[in-house]
C-alpha cells in the first residue's frame, strides 16, 4: 500500500509529494504494530526509549495507541553529556500519553565501563590540554563537505569559553566514535533488561532517513524487536506528530544527537543538508526525479542535489555493513 497521499509527476515535484494521509497511515502502522508484537513476536507490550526527540515521541504515541498507554514502558536514559531538555520533554510525552516510565541514569555505567576516560583519553592525543570543565564535539567539516568529502573535525571549548576546532586523524575519530556508540549500547542494554522482565518487545525509533543512511548504532540504537517509522520520511514523521498531538515545544525542536557535551545538529555530525532537503533528495533519487526538479523542489542548486545524491550513496555502503546479521560459514 503506497503511504503517500498522492504521486506527483516530475514536472510537478514538490514537496507536496511527502503528504501524508495521517490518519490512514497512523491506521495502518498500528494494525501492523498489533500483528507483530501480539502474534508474530508473542510479547504483552513494548517498551520505548524516549529521549524528547520527535522520532521516539512518535513511536511512543503510536505504540500507546496500538497496545494502550499501560503496556507501554518510556524509558528516560540521561547521562552526564545528555541536555536536561531531553529528560524534560521526555517525560512530557510519556505524560501526556500517560505511559508508565522509569528513569535509568547511566552515567554510572559509562564511567565504569570507561567510557567518558576512553573518549578524553581520545581527545587528548589531537588536544592534549583538554581536561575536566571542558566540553567537545565531532562535526563535519564544513569546507571539506563543500567539495563531496565527509571529513571530521573536533571541536572544544574550554571552561573559559575558547574554542578551538582541529581535524581529526583517523585513529583519534575511530576511538572516540567507538567511545561514544558505548552510549547506545548501554542504553539498548537497559531497554531489552526491561523488555526481558515484562515480556515486552522493544521499539526501533529510526526514521527513513536514519535507516537508510545508518545514522544508527549497530547493536545500539540499531537493536530493536520492530522499528514502525523506518518507512517514513523525516517530515512525514513530522506530519504524523502533529496528528498524534505530540506537544509543538517537540515539534519545533531541532534535530539533535544529544550525545555530545557542546550541542551539535545531526547536520553538523552526519547528513549533509537539512532534513526536509534530504527528504526530497532521497525520494528523487529512489522514484526517478531529475536533478533540476529536486534542485527546484528543495530549493538547493542542481549540483548541490548531485552531491548530495553522491553522499546518499557513500553513506548506503556503511549502512550496508550496519544492517547485516551475523555471518555463517553456511545456512544454519
Amino acid at each position: 500500500m503506497n503511504i503517500l497521499a498522492s504521486i506527483q509527476t516530475t514536472a510537478a515535484f514538490s514537496p507536496a509529494a511527502l503528504r501524508l494521509d495521517a490518519e490512514a497511515e497512523t491506521q495502518r502502522i498500528v494494525a501492523a504494530l498489533r500483528d507483530q508484537v501480539l502474534h508474530r513476536l508473542r510479547r504483552r507490550g513494548v517498551v520505548v526509549g524516549l529521549s524528547g526527540g520527535i522520532d521516539s515521541s512518535v513511536t511512543a504515541a503510536l505504540c500507546a495507541a496500538a497496545f494502550g498507554p499501560k503496556r507501554v514502558l518510556a524509558l528516560y536514559m540521561p547521562e552526564q553529556d545528555s541536555d536536561p531538555d531531553s529528560l524534560r520533554l521526555g517525560q512530557l510525552v510519556a505524560q501526556k500519553l500517560e505511559l508508565p516510565a522509569v528513569t535509568e541514569d547511566i552515567a554510572g555505567i559509562l564511567a565504569a565501563s570507561g567510557c567518558y576516560a576512553r573518549r578524553d583519553d581520545a581527545i587528548r592525543s589531537v588536544i592534549p590540554e583538554f581536561g575536566a570543565g571542558w566540553t567537545s564535539k565531532v562535526v563535519l567539516d564544513p569546507e571539506m563537505r563543500a567539495r563531496g568529502y565527509n571529513l571530521s573535525s573536533l571541536v572544544v571549548r574550554s571552561p573559559e569559553g575558547a574554542e578551538q576546532r582541529r581535524r581529526l586523524p583517523l585513529e583519534a575519530y575511530l576511538a572516540i566514535i567507538a567511545a561514544a556508540n558505548m552510549k547506545q549500547r548501554t542504553r539498548k542494554q537497559l531497554e531489552y533488561y526491561h523488555a526481558d522482565r515484562l515480556n515486552y518487545a522493544v521499539a526501533g525509533t529510526p526514521n527513513r532517513l536514519e535507516y537508510d543512511q545508518g545514522f544508527f548504532v549497530k547493536n545500539g540504537d540499531g537493536a530493536a524487536d520492530f522499528k514502525p517509522i523506518a518507512h517514513l520520511y523525516k517530515t512525514q514523521v513530522y506530519q504524523l506528530a502533529e496528528h498524534l498531538g505530540i506537544p509543538e515545544e517537540i515539534r519545533q525542536r531541532p534535530p539533535t544527537t544529544d550525545t555530545w557535551s557542546m550541542p551539535q545538529s545531526q547536520e553538523e555530525f552526519y547528513f549533509s543538508v537539512d532534513h526536509a532537503s534530504m527528504d526530497l533528495c532521497l525520494y528523487a533519487l529512489e522514484n526517478g526525479v531529475p536533478a533540476q526538479d529536486a534542485a527546484s523542489a528543495s530549493g538547493l542548486t542542481v549540483a548541490e542535489v548531485e552531491a548530495v545524491w553522491k553522499d546518499i550513496a557513500a553513506k548506503r555502503k556503511v549502512a550496508a555493513y550496519l544492517h547485516s546479521p551475523p555471518l555463517t560459514v553456511e545456512p544454519a
